[in-house]
């Protein structure tokens, strides 16, 4: 396809398609003529990505492209390729409070990955993000949802599942790295949004007037 049909259907303007080809994050066409290049799946694919990162995960260019060269690294392995966008995507944050109520809550997430036999690296930011989030729960004096951990746990596992089911029918490792990206992204959104549609539902069956009359 053209420049102009890549835009179309990708939803990118062309000035971005060029300025993402002289920054290395959208790999060149194939030239037809000293100024016109052919474009592939593999580039709308590649704009998804690249929109998904930057709008989505509201990554700045510059985080983008080191993103995408460990992306396209043919020495790692999908898994780990997968994971350096992963890593990539997820917030570091600083975690503070008592030092003592953070030990603890370490001590807690490392018995859950433990429990749930996760095989995941020990420097992942995810795990600093629920030490820092339990730390904050027992700081407002909400220790009742850390004791939920492993319910979490579990459906969280069920879901992810059924997103790695759905992603890996892909025939192209491409395409299933790519989606497992965009899945994660939207992902949150979506688990995000159908908790508060559960939550505001549970709400007015347990809390709401109704409920209070019939008591």
């Amino acid at each position: 396809m053209r420049i102009a049909e890549l835009s179309r259907r990708s939803g990118v303007p062309v000035p971005t398609i060029k300025y993402y080809l002289r920054e290395g994050l959208l790999p060149p066409g194939e030239l037809t003529s000293p100024n016109q290049a052919r474009y592939e799946e593999r580039h709308l694919r590649r704009l998804r990505l690249i929109r998904a990162l930057i709008e989505l995960a509201q990554l700045p260019v510059a985080s983008v492209k080191v993103v995408l060269e460990g992306f396209d690294s043919d020495d790692l392995p999908l898994h780990e390729r997968i994971g350096t966008v992963h890593r990539a995507i997820t917030p570091h944050r600083q975690v503070t409070g008592d030092d003592e109520m953070r030990a603890v809550a370490a001590a807690q997430v490392r018995e859950l990955v433990e429990r749930r036999g996760w095989a995941v690296q020990p420097d992942a930011p995810a795990i600093t993000t629920l030490i820092e989030t339990i730390t904050a729960l027992r700081a407002l004096g909400q220790d009742r949802l850390t004791g939920h951990l492993d319910a979490y746990a579990e459906a969280v596992e069920r879901f992810t599942d059924l997103e790695l089911a759905a992603v890996t029918s892909y025939a192209e490792p491409d395409q299933i790295a790519e989606s497992v990206v965009i899945g994660t992204i939207l992902g949150e959104t979506l688990i995000a949004a159908l908790r508060l549609l559960a939550q505001e539902s549970l709400s007015a069956r347990l809390l709401g007037p109704a409920s209070a009359s019939d008591g």
